[in-house]
């Protein structure tokens, strides 16, 4: 399959805790610098080694493996299938539906600190989910990424295209699904479905959303078999990955 099919197969952070106020008693009107200093919070042994993770060790440490789930194989993504290496990468006719596209191609929406992506399966007839967890920095700049995926799916209903490095990607459709209960997790989740046509014949791309603080994981699922075999998809997630995944977010 040419490199544009094999892109469109493809199209496809836990919050750091503050210091722990420690409150020390004191006489009133003592003062004193020792009692100031007991009022100060302190952190403990284990919130100063969470501080210390980056965000990068943060994710890698949540990212799921096969151990995780039972069945499937897990694994970073092959370069050779990689639509784009960063947003600047991608342009497209609708600038709203950017978010769209960096989740359906395994990049971070929004302001990211880090990220990474895994791939599952169990067969190649079976399709593949990619599971793209990001960090971000504490204030908010999760919930706006959020944000900016709801107001894409809300936009872009009547589809939008994609383009990276010479190929194309274009959606036909964007509608927002239920969120199912093992895709409800987290402080606030999303789900929807994308369509695209191949080769005369209709796909459908089933992703979700899930940010638990400052951690958010999307999840997209393609049939690229089917793609490459020019018949008709539509790739669900699998509740099996989904569910171990945000296991591990907590």
């Amino acid at each position: 399959m040419k490199r544009t099919a094999l892109a469109a197969s493809a199209l496809s952070v836990a919050v750091l805790t503050g210091l722990t106020a420690c409150g020390g008693s004191s006489d009133a009107g003592s003062g004193s610098d020792t009692d100031a200093a007991a009022d100060k919070p302190k952190a403990t042994a284990s919130q100063a080694k969470e501080a210390s993770v980056s965000p990068a060790e943060r994710v890698a440490k949540l990212a799921i493996t096969a151990a995780d789930v039972g069945g499937y194989n897990v694994e970073e993504p092959s370069e050779e299938f990689i639509f784009a290496k960063s947003q600047d990468e991608v342009t497209l006719d609708k600038k709203v539906c950017a978010p769209l596209a960096y989740a359906m191609n395994q990049l971070p929406v929004g302001e990211p600190q880090a990220d990474l992506t895994r791939v599952a399966s169990n067969g190649f007839a079976n399709g593949y989910t990619y599971v793209t967890l990001t960090a971000y920095e504490d204030g908010g700049k999760a919930e706006s990424a959020m944000a900016g995926l709801t107001k894409a799916v809300a936009s872009c209903g009547d589809g939008f295209t994609a383009k990276a490095n010479g190929n194309t990607s274009p959606y036909d459709s964007v509608a927002a699904e239920p969120v199912t209960d093992k895709a409800g997790a987290g402080d606030e989740s999303l789900a929807f479905k994308s369509t695209m046509t191949f080769r005369g014949f209709t796909h459908g791309l089933h992703s979700a959303a899930v940010r638990k603080g400052d951690i958010i994981a999307v999840y997209f699922s393609v049939n690229g078999a089917a793609i490459a075999q020019s018949r008709p998809s539509d790739a669900k997630l699998p509740g099996a990955v989904v569910e171990a995944q945000n296991a591990k977010l907590g």
